[in-house]
C-alpha cells in the first residue's frame, strides 16, 4: 500500500478528504486507519478530534506519530485493532482509500465494529470501478495501472456502489450516508479517446447509474444500532399513541368535571332559592305573631273600660 502525503482544505468542493471531515465532525475520538503521515489526522484534530492511527510504513508512521496522540505500524491484513485500543474505544474509525488496498477488507471493517462506542460510525472513501471512463477503457481493450486514481496499482479489490454496501451489511455494517466526488466522462486520468469509440456507446454509458462517480464517500453505522433507532422510533410511535388516549381520557374527564361544576351551581342557585322562600315565610309568620299579641291587649283593654 503506498504512502501518500497532501494538504487537506476543509472548504474543498467535490473533494473526499473534504467530504471525510464532515462526515467525521467535530470533538471526536477518531481512529485513522492506514493514516500514512497523519495529513488527515491532522485535519481531524483541527476540528477539536482527538486521532489516533495505524499505518504499515515506518517512516510515513514515525512523521504520523508526531502529529498524532499514538500511532500503531502494523500490518492492516493482520493487526487486531480491538485487542490493541480495546472495545468501544472510538467515536469514528476512518478508512481513506484504504479498502480498495487490502485482500480481505471485509475482515478488517467486521473487526473495527468492535472499535466503536455507542452511536459511534465508519467512515470510509473509495474508489468507484463502475466510473465511465473505466467501462469505455475496457470497451476500447484498456486496463492501465498507474501510480495513482481509479487503476492505481497497488489496488486489489474494485467496488461498485451494490458490491461496498453489501461489503458493509456482511461486516456488520448499515450506510447512512453515502456521498461521493464525481468526474464527467473523459475527465479522468485514464485518458480515454472518444473518438475510437462507436456511435451511441458514450450516451449509454453516460445515463448509466454513477457513470460519473470517481469516489464513493460513506458514513456506516452498526447494524444494530439501525435496529436501535427502529426501535427507538417504534417507542415514540408508542408513546404518541398512549400521550393520545391520554388526552382523550382527560378530556373526557374534564368534560364530566364541567358536567359536575354546572349541576353543582345549579344546586347553589336552588338552594339560595330556598332560603330566599324560607326567609320570607319566617318574616311572614314572626309578623303574625306579633299582630296577635296587640290584638289579645285591645280585647282585654276593652274589657275592663266598661
Amino acid at each position: 500500500m503506498p504512502t501518500y502525503d497532501t494538504a487537506v482544505d476543509p472548504a474543498a468542493e467535490n473533494n473526499s478528504h473534504a467530504l471525510m471531515l464532515r462526515l467525521v465532525g467535530g470533538g471526536k475520538k477518531v481512529l485513522d486507519v492506514g493514516c500514512a503521515t497523519g495529513y488527515l489526522g491532522q485535519a481531524f484534530m483541527a476540528n477539536g478530534c482527538s486521532v489516533s492511527g495505524v499505518e504499515l510504513d515506518p517512516e510515513a508512521a514515525e512523521r504520523a506519530a508526531k502529529i498524532l496522540d499514538e500511532v500503531v505500524v502494523a500490518d492492516l491484513e493482520d493487526v487486531d485493532l480491538v485487542g490493541h485500543f480495546g472495545p468501544g474505544s472510538f467515536d469514528v474509525v476512518v478508512f481513506g482509500d484504504v479498502l480498495e488496498h487490502l485482500r480481505d477488507p471485509e475482515r478488517l471493517l467486521r473487526r473495527a465494529v468492535g472499535l466503536l462506542a455507542d452511536r459511534g460510525s465508519v467512515v470510509i472513501s473509495i474508489p468507484n470501478v463502475a466510473h465511465a471512463d473505466l467501462r469505455l477503457s475496457l470497451l476500447q481493450g484498456r486496463w492501465e495501472y498507474s501510480d495513482r486514481g481509479l487503476l492505481d496499482r497497488t489496488h486489489v479489490q474494485f467496488f461498485t456502489r451494490r458490491t461496498l454496501l453489501e461489503m458493509l451489511r456482511r461486516a456488520g455494517l448499515a450506510a447512512v450516508e453515502v456521498r461521493s466526488t464525481v468526474a464527467p466522462p473523459f475527465g479522468t486520468e485514464l485518458g480515454v479517446d472518444p473518438a475510437a469509440l462507436p456511435d451511441g456507446v458514450v450516451d449509454w454509458v453516460r445515463a448509466q447509474p454513477d457513470a460519473d462517480v470517481y469516489q464513493f464517500v460513506v458514513r456506516a453505522v452498526r447494524d444494530d444500532a439501525e435496529a436501535a433507532v427502529d426501535r427507538v422510533v417504534t417507542q415514540l410511535e408508542e408513546t404518541r399513541e398512549a400521550l393520545s388516549d391520554a388526552a382523550a381520557e382527560l378530556a373526557a374527564k374534564e368534560a364530566e368535571v364541567a358536567r359536575l361544576a354546572a349541576e353543582l351551581a345549579r344546586s347553589e342557585d336552588a338552594r339560595q332559592t330556598a332560603d330566599s322562600t324560607l326567609g320570607a315565610v319566617l318574616d311572614s309568620r314572626s309578623m303574625r305573631a306579633l299582630r296577635r299579641p296587640k290584638q289579645v291587649y285591645g280585647w282585654v283593654r276593652s274589657r275592663t273600660e266598661r
